[in-house]
């Protein structure tokens, strides 16, 4: 079986992509590149993979493969503030136009990585997928965009699933320092402070990458008939932390730290509570396996090995959004994140 990874040099796809090839699949990847260089550890897997902005996506790029899995997007909520209509260039027209080109190459599976972050502000009462959207920024909204415009282009030859995934967290090649789990256990290990930019009251469901990697292959991998058009949360109902108690978790696993709220810590108005029962019911392949404790002992024993510095984690290497505004500053860039030199085709 043949699978697109798009965005597999990302923070999920360079987990995702070597468990597909353990289970025998053949990988292509399709990434712009703008984190190329942002290798935290060795062990990222090289497979062929065409270097393409997702908006410039051609009908010969998808032509050949039996599943697309969609990972390629701005990936948090500062990126998609940064130009609201970018992110929606990105998030959602551009997924759909992929889909529409995957549908008319032949290709059956599209695994869409959504996000929790559709339901926005939701309050404490636990949520599913029948839960209404709510998204409170452009990059949420993209998301819901996205999914409807999927959802249109679904019929008998065309199956799409969506991915709500909870908010992500763990080691990878490519570690991000902009997530709430992995952000707190950097500053724990930098400064000996775990530092709370909010006051730390929202609800937030969270999952490890890895566990995503899982969903992706075991939806992928699930019968047609179950998954045909569905959305799943991802995550597990029991990893629902309010952001205050993920501080406490690393507090207890980095030695030494306390906790500490920044000066003027407001309330986050995005507050979900996730159940994520549905996607083990009706998709028993899938097999979570990671905890917060669990990760941020993991973490911390990764990120001490390195010898991570405050300015390190602090830096543009490893925080999305200081990324690219680094880009468009150094000149490599212009405002719509585009690269000034085009993207070319490698290995294919």
């Amino acid at each position: 079986m043949r699978v697109l990874v798009t965005g597999h040099k990302g923070y999920i796809g360079a987990v995702l992509v070597p468990m597909l090839l353990k289970s025998g699949y053949e990988v292509v990847g399709l990434d712009s590149g703008y984190f190329d260089d942002c290798l935290y550890v060795d062990g990222e897997i090289e497979i062929p993979y065409i270097k393409k902005d997702v908006r410039d996506v051609e009908l010969s790029d998808v032509k050949g493969f039996d599943a697309v899995m969609h990972l390629a997007g701005l990936s948090n909520d500062p990126m998609g503030d940064f130009n609201p209509d970018v992110t929606y260039d990105i998030n959602y027209r551009a997924t759909v136009n992929l889909a529409k080109l995957a549908k008319q190459a032949g290709v059956r599976r599209f695994l869409f990585s959504s996000s929790c972050s559709t339901y926005g502000s939701a309050g404490n009462d636990f949520i599913d997928e029948t839960a209404g959207f709510n998204p409170q920024t452009p990059y949420g909204d993209s998301k819901v965009l996205a999914e409807r415009g999927l959802l249109e282009l679904a019929d008998d030859t065309f199956s799409p699933t969506f991915l709500r995934n909870a908010t992500a967290y763990g080691m990878s090649p490519r570690i991000r320092f902009d997530l709430v789990l992995n952000n707190l256990v950097a500053w724990a290990v930098t400064t000996r402070k775990v530092y709370l930019k909010s006051d730390g009251t929202a609800w937030r469901p969270i999952v490890h990458i890895a566990d995503i990697s899982s969903a992706f292959i075991a939806l992928m991998e699930a019968p047609l008939d179950v998954v045909h058009c569905k959305a799943y949360n991802v995550g597990q109902t029991s990893e629902n932390y309010r952001v205050r108690d993920i501080a406490t978790i690393v507090g207890e696993v980095v030695p030494d730290c306390e906790v500490a709220f920044a000066d003027g810590a407001s309330v986050d108005s995005r507050n979900y509570r996730v159940n994520c029962d549905l996607i083990q019911k009706e998709v028993p392949g899938f097999k979570p396996v990671w905890t917060a404790r669990k990760a941020a002992k993991e973490i911390y024993e990764a990120v001490v090995r390195q010898g991570l510095k405050l300015e390190e984690f602090e830096g543009d290497k490893f925080m999305r959004l200081a990324r690219l505004k680094k880009h468009i500053a150094d000149g490599l860039m212009d405002s719509e994140l585009r690269w000034k030199v085009a993207g070319v085709a490698h290995g294919l």
